[in-house]
């Protein structure tokens, strides 16, 4: 299941970014992952905030704040299309929380982390992409239903 962590300054984000930014976040890794929009796979797509405190980030050049987007996925979850698709739509979801144009768009990087298969459990079991492939057409069957 998909994973989203969103590392940034306190301070940085509006408060109406603040509010929303973390279900956003987790709304675009299922729709750029395709998932199925659905109670279960929603669920299971967590979302954290890290707030850092003053003075926590920093570059060589400047005190403007940055943000890191980590995204963890089941290996072979992603295309390079959907990944390059996530990594646009997040930059623009974050820039957006911050109040920010465009053109800061290089202060948000976003890494995306693939988790080998076999190397994820939940519930007491170890998950595989395999078992996460069944469960989404099993949804969309019943959606469709």
């Amino acid at each position: 299941m998909p994973m989203i962590r969103l590392t940034v300054p306190v301070g940085a984000l509006t408060a109406e970014g603040r509010a929303t930014v973390q279900r956003d976040l987790a709304a675009v890794l299922l729709r750029w992952e395709g998932a199925p929009d659905t109670a279960f796979f929603r669920a299971q797509a967590w979302s954290y905030l890290f707030e850092l405190p003053d003075g926590a980030q920093t570059t060589a050049e400047d005190d403007a704040p940055r943000f890191l987007v980590e995204v963890t996925v089941p290996q072979g979850a992603l295309s390079e299309r959907r990944k390059t698709g996530l990594v646009e739509e997040a930059t623009k979801t974050v820039l957006a929380a911050a109040g920010l144009a465009p053109d800061d768009a290089l202060r948000a990087w976003v890494l995306v982390h693939e988790q080998p298969d076999g190397t994820w459990g939940a519930g007491g079991s170890v998950i595989r992409h395999a078992d996460l492939v069944a469960l989404a057409q099993q949804d969309r069957e019943k959606t469709d239903a």
